[in-house]
């Protein structure tokens, strides 16, 4: 549970930072919306999750999942910040698609099968529904993007 508590926080942080960036950086307002609403709602998970863990007396412990979440998301920031208007509103949002899925193959192929403890699994089972929600909203930005 250590593990998957880490898991659990590193992408929302990951997100959260790419979030920030495409809501300074952003040339439409959609993807700046977009950008607001990942701030937003990774946030409150993060918050949820922290809350739980020192509930629990979990100390979330790194692990390969967390530390290649972590890379891919440094990385595709990083990316994000060289490029500039509608080619960096594309690369996030695509990122976005290809990160909330990643993040939903995760959640259903390693965190939910293997937590143990039943609330951190109810607070995986509770936000899966905002990660889904998120992947659909920006394969909609990414449509339209493509108009």
């Amino acid at each position: 549970d250590a593990q998957i508590a880490h898991i659990v926080v590193t992408p929302n942080q990951v997100d959260i930072d790419a979030g920030r960036l495409a809501e300074k950086q952003g040339s439409t307002k959609a993807v700046r919306d977009f950008g607001k609403q990942m701030v937003t709602d990774h946030s409150a998970v993060n918050k949820q999750a922290t809350e739980l863990v020192t509930k629990l007396k979990v100390k979330p412990e790194p692990n390969s999942t967390s530390a290649d979440l972590k890379k891919g998301g440094v990385a595709s920031v990083a990316k994000l910040k060289k490029l500039k208007s509608k080619e960096s509103d594309k690369a996030y949002v695509d990122n976005e698609v290809t990160y909330h899925q990643a993040v939903l193959d995760a959640v259903d192929k390693t965190l939910l099968p293997s937590a143990k403890n039943p609330e951190l699994k109810a607070l995986i089972e509770k936000v899966r529904p905002a990660f889904v929600a998120h992947l659909d909203h920006a394969k909609k930005i990414q449509a339209d993007l493509g108009k």
